[in-house]
């Protein structure tokens, strides 16, 4: 089974790609991050990343989709995230790195989970912030670079995927799989 990351800024057009390579029949595993923040702003907290315990509630949510997806009948799957980017956004937030989101990380490098090339989104030039994405452009950029230097930090090789039309985008990353 092949696993490619689909990652990038906020707000680079990822959940686009994936929601395109879904349409198609490909096989996805859905982002985490966003997902918690949902979940949390329902239960009436605003700000979760101001938790302690956000990093570990998405790694753990990670590495549920992760191990439940080891079910699904597809040679190829495409990963809306990984934990590389739960760590760069720790970073991000300047919160170290938990006892969790490294013994995950350890896991996914040991058992050698995804694929070394990582699809790296290119930003658009702009950032719409949304409930579960309230950073501005100027900010993302600053986490793009942490992302990217995260990636490369871990031993991963980032494939870049320049702006272009939507599906010319999905294109270039099925070519290179």
């Amino acid at each position: 089974m092949k696993r490619y990351i689909i990652t990038g800024t906020p707000g680079c057009g990822k959940t686009s790609i994936i929601s395109a390579l879904e349409k198609q029949g490909h096989a996805i595993i859905h982002e985490a991050a966003t997902d918690i923040i949902a979940h949390e702003q329902k239960l009436g907290n605003e700000r979760p990343w101001e938790q302690s315990i956000f990093i570990d509630k998405i790694i753990n949510l990670q590495k549920q989709r992760q191990i439940l997806a080891d079910n699904i009948s597809s040679s190829i799957q495409f990963y809306d995230r990984s934990s590389i980017c739960t760590y760069a956004l720790a970073k991000y937030l300047n919160v170290g790195p938990s006892e969790v989101l490294l013994k995950e990380i350890e896991r996914i490098q040991s058992n050698k989970i995804y694929e070394n090339k990582v699809f790296f989104i290119e930003n658009l030039g702009f950032c719409t912030p949304t409930e579960a994405r309230k950073i501005s452009f100027e900010e993302s950029l600053i986490f793009e670079k942490i992302h990217a230097e995260t990636y490369v930090q871990f031993g991963y090789e980032c494939i870049q995927i320049p702006v272009l039309p939507l599906l010319n985008r999905v294109n270039v990353i099925l070519d290179l799989v």
